[in-house]
């Protein structure tokens, strides 16, 4: 069963639609409560994953309605415990939800027993200022915090338990802009002479580093690298899937990437195939022979990668950087080295058009037209007149000749 863009909505290899969804906990029993279906209340099967939608909506509403929610009395915490934060949790993948679960926790601690109903836009706008201010996150993760607030309020909305979303009132937090930091080539250079290639796990970190900095992948789709994913003759990466990982053995290496243009094949060059055919014949001596970034044939956790940048940053007396930096750094290597056209940057990257990488990487361009100032220098050839061609000067008075 694949899902739709609808929660609670799938498909099924032949097309047909269902739903799922899960009502909370029986009262009596303590047991999930979870209904299931393919066709509407009239009985006639589903037609598109929409109609299968709006009969998820139908059955939520009224079931709540007759359990003696949709009251006044409903607090904002049993709202988001019996309402929302199932919703959510079905509506989203699980990486997703394991990075939004604790700052759901902490919205629903905040407004508590406050009354869904009697929330008003001061405690909006108190939460808002609080999560500036206060809350110690930073401007990025408060807009994140204000945004999820939001949605719960919208959702409260659809489920006519409110008949407006107050806290659009108030204004939502922007993103602030985000700086990430990155290696030029000579800090790159300086990072890899620190690594001592003849100890096993020391040449995965040299793997690690290299084929990022190299390739531009995102860190998720760097640690789904199978070995079969890359053809060393055709000197091809093929980047087709990216790792959802709680641990060594509890994670999934789902079949597509963050967006559907991030499904790409990257050229290589001959230093890093070289660099891959080398690795290859080590890690199988060392009984490893699935995961590229791997000493034990299992995946590295995400947090490794960054431990293993900033050990080596450290010893090489570079600043620090995140392992996205590393996506950041090979921009900046394809544009200071070989003066990169902003396409090729775009298509290595998995970006759906120019427009998006230019919003994000416009301003490794910034020296860009160096070149062309100096093919400008002296290209304008001309002399001045010998004499003035405007006998009468008739301008401003109190300009005198």
């Amino acid at each position: 069963m694949a899902k739709t863009k609808y929660p609670c909505v799938y498909q099924d290899a032949k097309g047909r639609f269902s739903y799922l969804i899960e009502l909370g906990l029986d009262k009596v029993t303590g047991k999930r409560i979870q209904k299931k279906g393919t066709k509407d209340q009239l009985g006639k099967r589903f037609t598109s994953a929409k109609a299968a939608h709006q009969e998820v909506m139908r059955i939520k509403s009224e079931y709540l309605k007759s359990n003696g929610f949709a009251n006044y009395d409903l607090t904002y915490e049993e709202f988001m415990e019996q309402s929302y934060i199932p919703h959510y949790q079905s509506s989203v993948q699980r990486s997703t939800w394991s990075s939004r679960e604790c700052g759901l926790k902490q919205i629903t601690s905040h407004f508590a027993d406050k009354k869904l109903r009697e929330i008003t836009v001061l405690d909006c706008e108190n939460y808002r200022i609080w999560l500036l201010s206060q809350s110690g996150y930073s401007q990025a993760y408060s807009s994140l915090m204000y945004g999820m607030f939001r949605k719960s309020l919208n959702y409260a909305v659809t489920l006519q338990f409110l008949n407006e979303n107050i806290s659009m009132r108030t204004k939502a937090i922007p993103k602030g802009k985000s700086v990430v930091a990155y290696w030029t080539k000579e800090e790159f250079e300086q990072v890899l002479s620190v690594v001592y290639k003849n100890d096993f796990y020391e040449h995965m970190c040299f793997v690690m580093i290299w084929l990022y900095y190299m390739t531009g992948v995102r860190v998720s789709e760097g640690l789904a690298l199978n070995w079969n994913d890359v053809d060393l003759k055709r000197k091809k990466l093929r980047v087709h899937h990216t790792l959802d990982m709680k641990n060594q053995s509890d994670f999934i290496r789902k079949p597509y990437t963050k967006t559907e243009s991030g499904m790409r094949i990257i050229s290589l060059d001959d230093d890093t195939v070289s660099m891959l055919t080398e690795w290859k014949r080590v890690q199988k001596n060392h009984g490893v022979e699935q995961f590229i970034l791997s000493y034990t044939d299992l995946p590295l956790y995400r947090s490794t990668v960054q431990r293993i940048i900033e050990r080596y940053a450290r010893l090489a007396k570079v600043h620090p950087i995140q392992g996205k930096g590393l996506r950041h750094s090979h921009v900046s290597y394809l544009i200071n080295e070989f003066n990169a056209d902003i396409l090729v940057v775009s298509q290595r990257l998995g970006h759906s058009s120019p427009e998006i990488t230019l919003k994000h990487y416009a301003h490794l361009w910034s020296r860009n037209d160096e070149g062309i100032a100096k093919q400008m220098t002296g290209n304008i050839q001309f002399t001045f007149a010998k004499e003035s061609k405007i006998p009468n000067f008739s301008g401003n008075q109190a300009v005198k000749i």
